[in-house]
């Protein structure tokens, strides 16, 4: 029997971007998911918490495990949606189980895929130079990459994803793994530093040749795009999951 898994998209996806929850139930569905849309979602409070709004959080966080427990597992086109899930909503809820139960099943889209259902490779062509920026929660929480400051063997399942797409070149940047600036509320109450910082990685994927800059948050894309498009620079931005769509 196929996994049953219900779809979380981000408020910002929803409203702004939805083209990345359809690749996304796309490309699950490709590998012989059933995947449920549950509409009575909402929004994971992530932009409360980030902004000290903690007691506004609480039901949100209640409302989201009572929307997903009963499915197989949860799965998310964004690392620091699924990163609130599973690693800041312990404060709201005491020896709940169906909170640890679910914690322990959701997903980030890419780390579904490859962890869950094995995928290894994909056998579309995209011919292009793609840079890949890796996210800060995807990054440092969820430990969907390597890090600069840690010693050890690099790893990165979406990017051996993306090697395996033929025609694909990954552009070698020179900070690999620095943060775009967005930090969600940040850009609003720090909007010069955040757009110095976004400046700064949209240089360096100037920098290596980047054609097509992607990542595992369409928050962080939407910050870099916004950059591109008032500097007026060539490159096209799309998430992971949309290049995996135009493989199939």
């Amino acid at each position: 029997m196929a996994p049953k898994v219900g779809l979380f998209i981000p408020c910002y996806v929803d409203q702004l971007f939805p083209q990345v929850g359809i690749a996304t139930l796309k490309i699950l569905e490709h590998f012989g998911v059933e995947v449920d849309y549950p509409e009575s979602q909402t929004c994971c409070g992530q932009p409360m918490a980030n902004t000290g709004c903690t007691n506004e959080v609480g039901p949100l966080a209640k409302r989201f495990v009572e929307i997903f427990k009963a499915y197989d597992a949860v799965v998310c086109p964004s690392g620091s949606c699924v990163s609130m899930v599973t690693h800041h909503y312990d404060e709201y809820f005491q020896n709940d189980a169906d909170y640890e139960n679910l914690k322990g099943k959701t997903y980030e889209f890419t780390d579904y895929l490859t962890t869950v259902m094995g995928v290894k490779q994909f056998a579309g062509r995209f011919p292009h130079k793609v840079g890949l920026h890796q996210s800060c929660h995807g990054l440092r929480e969820l430990r969907l990459a390597s890090s600069s400051e840690v010693v050890g063997e690099p790893f990165g399942n979406a990017r051996a994803l993306l090697e395996s797409i033929e025609g694909v070149e990954i552009t070698q940047l020179q900070r690999p793994d620095e943060c775009c600036g967005f930090g969600g509320t940040f850009s609003v109450a720090e909007e010069a530093v955040s757009c110095m910082m976004g400046e700064d990685r949209v240089h360096d994927h100037e920098q290596a040749g980047t054609e097509v800059l992607t990542a595992l948050d369409m928050s962080c894309l939407m910050h870099l795009n916004g950059i591109i498009r008032r500097q007026k620079k060539p490159i096209r931005v799309m998430h992971i999951s949309e290049i995996f769509a135009e493989c199939l």
